[in-house]
Order: structure tokens, then C-alpha cells, then sequence
């Protein structure tokens, strides 16, 4: 009789402290696998160090990677709390295409009923985007930008082949920049939607572990 392969865990990679409160605050997994969130540090270097690091060891060496946390909205009439499911990272090395993205969509609308969520291409900066670098980023096609997102999938996918996504909750746009994240109702919007994603992730990395037909 053949066996049944362990299921490969889901790593979720996030930059802050304040990140990873909200994601172990947002209830426990469930998927077949275990879950790890891992706080990597902000930019895309310690992004790049840490999941490298995560990757290396054999219990998360052949986890399914996605990458979290806040961003910044480049398109007008983006709101803080709005979600951004990212059908590829982008940054100075290439694009990374990311798996799943319209159950992500479907699971983030169940979990988070009239949040509107935005999909497309997530850019990455090693720096605090805003001003006219966000119109800039915008006519490249992107959406939303952050540190860490890109750094982190590409990481992953040079570590070995394995699913990769990332989901950001927007914490500023153009018409609502703020200074510090958590002091104005931008941030704690977001922190409230961060708190609430992590089931979608969960049914993400379920679907991932189905046998395909």
C-alpha cells in the first residue's frame, strides 16, 4: 500500500511586530499542515535573510510561502482596510507569479464581507513610497507597493519550487497618507483586517493540498 506524503506547512512571512500580533490574534490554523508565522524584519533584505534562513531547515523546507502585512495603495480611490491580492511580485530582480489568486479573492470575501479587495501587480521599494513615486509606480502597472513581498517570494521560489501569494491589507493610499502605523484610524483599520485574514490563508493552503482530478 502506497503512503501518504506528509502535507508541506504553509510559512507566512510578515515584516512587523505589529504584523504578527494581528495574524496570532486572528485565530488559530486548521490547514492539514502546520502553520508558522515568521516576522522577518523590514526591507527587503531581512526579508531575503530571514526566509532563506526559514527555508534552509527541514521542517519548513518545502513550505508553501505567503507573503503579508500592510502596504501602501498606488491607485486612486484606494481606501485604508482594502485588501490587495497580488497576481505577481515585482522588484529589481524579475516578476514572481503568485498561485491561487482568484481563491484567495473568494476566501478574503468570505471572511471579510464588504472589504473590497483589489487584485493585480505588487511592486517592491527598499524605502517608504509616497508622493509622486506613487504615481510613478502606478504607471508601471502595479497597485500597491511594500518592503518585503517581492523579496520574500522570490526567496522562496529560488529555495525550491513551492506555491507562493501575497495578500496585503492597504494601511495608506493617495488621499490617506499616514505617518506612522496604528496612530490615526488608517492603521488601526488595517490592523482590524489583518486580524481576520488568516482563514483565507488557511483554506488557501487547504486547496493546495487536494489531490488534482
Amino acid at each position: 500500500m502506497a503512503t501518504t506524503p506528509a502535507a508541506a506547512p504553509l510559512l507566512i512571512a510578515c515584516a512587523l511586530g505589529i504584523e504578527r500580533l494581528a495574524l496570532r490574534g486572528g485565530g488559530r490554523g486548521g490547514a492539514d499542515g502546520p502553520v508558522t508565522v515568521l516576522r522577518t524584519g523590514m526591507g527587503p533584505l531581512a526579508a531575503d535573510r530571514a526566509i532563506n534562513r526559514a527555508l534552509a531547515g527541514p521542517a519548513l523546507r518545502d513550505a508553501a510561502v505567503l507573503a503579508t502585512g500592510f502596504c501602501a495603495g498606488l491607485a486612486p480611490g484606494m481606501h485604508p482596510g482594502d485588501l490587495v491580492v497580488a497576481e505577481e511580485t515585482r522588484d529589481a530582480r524579475g516578476r514572481t507569479p503568485c498561485v491561487g489568486t482568484e481563491l484567495l479573492v473568494k476566501e478574503l470575501v468570505r471572511a471579510l464581507p464588504g472589504r473590497t479587495v483589489h487584485t493585480g501587480p505588487l511592486t517592491g521599494s527598499d524605502h517608504v513610497v509616497r508622493g509622486h513615486e506613487r504615481s510613478e509606480l502606478l504607471r508601471t502597472g502595479a497597485i500597491a507597493v511594500d518592503m518585503e513581498s517581492a523579496a520574500t517570494l522570490h526567496s522562496a521560489v529560488r529555495a525550491g519550487s513551492r506555491p507562493v501569494a501575497a495578500v496585503r491589507v492597504v494601511v495608506d493610499a493617495p488621499e490617506h497618507e499616514l505617518v506612522r502605523i496604528g496612530t490615526v484610524r488608517g492603521g488601526i483599520s488595517a490592523f482590524r483586517v489583518l486580524r481576520a485574514v488568516l482563514p483565507a490563508f488557511v483554506e488557501w493552503h487547504r486547496s493546495l493540498l487536494l489531490p488534482r482530478r
